[in-house]
């Protein structure tokens, strides 16, 4: 199957996330949680059903099959990944971080993911906790200079 648009993705997900919380999806509870009109849902909604994605009966609820399911995960993992990374790793603000993990889901190529998830992965779990040099990043990140203990060794304060 040829690779979804950015915005059937964000449907797909839309409807993967809905089903997280509610048995029933119907197309409003879609325009809802994206912002949309019906009318964009319905025709969204209907390329996902022509590519076997969704099931959808006219003025009836919404499932995904279970390649469409498959697919929603992804993309939905890859987005709370991204977010992950711009909040707890570089420390962007939490609403930046969910708008920027929507936007560059889409885009990052499998090879920074992967990397992005290895460091992530390493922090979590690094036996010496989290790491120094990462914290004096966080600290020169919000205050614009490097602490106190990293500017002996810094050259061009």
């Amino acid at each position: 199957m040829k690779k979804l648009t950015q915005s059937l993705e964000d449907y797909i997900e839309a409807i993967y996330v809905i089903n997280l919380s509610s048995k029933v999806i119907r197309v409003k509870e879609i325009a809802k949680f994206l912002n949309v009109k019906t009318p964009s849902v319905v025709d969204a909604v209907g390329r996902l059903t022509e590519k076997g994605l969704v099931i959808h009966e006219k003025y009836g609820y919404l499932e995904l099959t279970d390649k469409g399911y498959k697919l929603a995960k992804e993309v939905n993992d890859k987005h709370e990944k991204v977010y992950k990374f711009f909040n707890k790793v570089l420390g962007v603000s939490d609403n930046i971080s969910k708008k920027d993990a929507c936007n560059i889901e889409h885009y990052i190529s499998k090879e920074t993911m992967d990397r992005m998830i290895k460091f992530i992965k390493f922090v979590d779990t690094c036996p010496e906790g989290y790491p120094e040099w990462l914290k004096n990043f966080n600290y020169y990140a919000k205050h614009g200079r490097h602490p106190s203990k990293c500017t002996k060794n810094n050259v061009s304060k």
